[in-house]
């Protein structure tokens, strides 16, 4: 080969990588642009817990346009309940820092006030850098505990933040730190909107009812209650009432036992049981040794079964002849709503969010609350005229399916976002990457 060939050739393999090198460089720079344009939410969990506030945010998490935004799962404690879910729906996560989980209680005495004001103060300096370092533009939070772990830490680090409210409407938190720290607050229900908020709300606050996925199809029914016949050892005639959820004392578990006593009273052969479907809460009182001990006390232990925490519930819900929800002040239930789209009739008390779910006598039954006795006319109605279990159950279902999705709340969820942190359009990104 001569020199000057050489040359040439070494000049044209220069040009091959320098070009290569170039085109990596622009291809960066433009990836790096476009992940630039996402918005990031931080969705911080204890990890402890599984109730209806996680399933609710995986749902959304699960959701999400990835072209728009980028989540970030964040648990306090591994090796839990959540993480394993998590896993179970393919969810990625990160550890946070070593704080302390800091705690909504209302009721803190004076010392223990002053230790949590300290508190406050290191996770702040923690969590703050923690949330620049991942450049995290909204902290989404989901319960008490991460409310007080987080908010401060969010609006220090430059970032939104976004306060999920699912609880009562009189907490201290939603009514003072969330008016003065969150950039907007959502409430599952009307009548959680903060009751007393410190300063005027209006203006940052939505209604968006918890999403639900719809089921491909129903349960069989027969088959599932044949499989807690089998079970429990029951006789193969025994229909089933249910209490889902998690043993607190909001939920009033301890009334549901009430409520099958109320029923068993005047049809004393009708071959009932109650399901309990839940366990207590992580540091919570002893709920399930307070289920035992009433249905003893009024002689129907033999007919009460404490069935523990299970996934997945449709199964669960199908062996049911009708879900009994006793609690008081319940936001808004996702159990009610589930039982509607898996065509289980409910009772509910006329308290809380429920109102706001059930239409009375045609959706389900409304009754009065704090009154095991209240039960016993709904459940008579479904359980002996099956006529009406079939109108209630499938008007639900019909109802259930037109008013609950995860569409509707993920894309009002999404709207939010993009009104707190506003990002450049998709023609502003090509310019952006072309000058590179």
């Amino acid at each position: 080969m001569s020199k000057r060939n050489v040359r040439v050739f070494k000049f044209n393999i220069f040009y091959i990588f320098d070009t290569e090198r170039q085109i990596k460089f622009i291809t960066k720079a433009g990836n790096n642009a476009m992940d630039s344009q996402k918005i990031v939410i931080a969705f911080p969990f204890t990890g402890g817990e599984l109730g209806g506030s996680h399933i609710s945010a995986t749902g959304l998490i699960c959701g999400l346009d990835r072209d728009k935004f980028k989540p970030i799962i964040i648990l306090h404690k591994k090796g839990l309940i959540l993480e394993e879910y998590l896993r179970k729906v393919g969810l990625p996560f990160m550890l946070a820092p070593d704080v302390s989980i800091l705690s909504a209680d209302s009721d803190l005495g004076f010392a223990a006030s002053v230790a949590n004001g300290l508190s406050l103060v290191r996770t702040t300096a923690t969590l703050a850098p923690f949330l620049r370092r991942h450049r995290v533009d909204i902290v989404h939070t989901n319960d008490g505990r991460m409310h007080a772990t987080w908010a401060l830490a969010a609006r220090l680090s430059g970032a939104k933040l976004l306060w999920h409210h699912r609880g009562d409407p009189m907490a201290r938190g939603v009514n003072i730190v969330a008016p003065l720290l969150a950039n907007h607050i959502v409430t599952v229900s009307h009548f959680v909107r903060p009751a007393k908020p410190i300063v005027p709300v209006t203006h940052k606050i939505t209604v968006l009812h918890s999403p639900f996925d719809h089921p491909s199809g129903l349960p069989d029914r027969d088959a599932c209650r044949r499989k807690f016949v089998e079970e429990l050892g029951l006789r193969p005639d025994t229909r089933f009432v249910g209490y889902v959820g998690g043993l607190i004392e909001r939920k009033r578990p301890v009334k549901f036992v009430e409520a099958v006593h109320a029923f068993l009273q005047h049809h004393p052969e009708f071959p009932l049981a109650g399901l309990l479907f839940g366990s207590n809460a992580a540091n919570g009182p002893d709920l399930d040794g307070a289920v035992k001990c009433r249905a003893k006390e009024l002689g129907i232990s033999d007919r009460i079964h404490l069935m523990g925490f299970r996934t997945p519930i449709a199964p669960c819900m199908g062996a049911l002849d009708a879900l009994l929800v006793t609690a008081v002040n319940e936001p808004f239930g996702r159990t009610l709503i589930e039982a509607m789209l898996l065509q289980t009739p409910v009772v509910a008390t006329n308290h809380g969010g429920n109102p706001e779910a059930i239409d009375d006598g045609l959706t389900g039954y409304l009754v009065k609350a704090e009154c095991p006795e209240a039960f016993v006319g709904p459940l008579e109605r479904l359980l002996f005229d099956r006529h009406q279990w079939e109108t209630i159950s499938s008007t639900a279902l019909e109802n259930a399916r037109a008013r609950y999705g995860n569409k509707a709340h993920i894309e009002g969820i999404s709207r939010l976002y993009e009104t707190l942190v506003p990002r450049q359009s998709p023609a502003m990104h090509g310019q952006l990457v072309s000058r590179h």
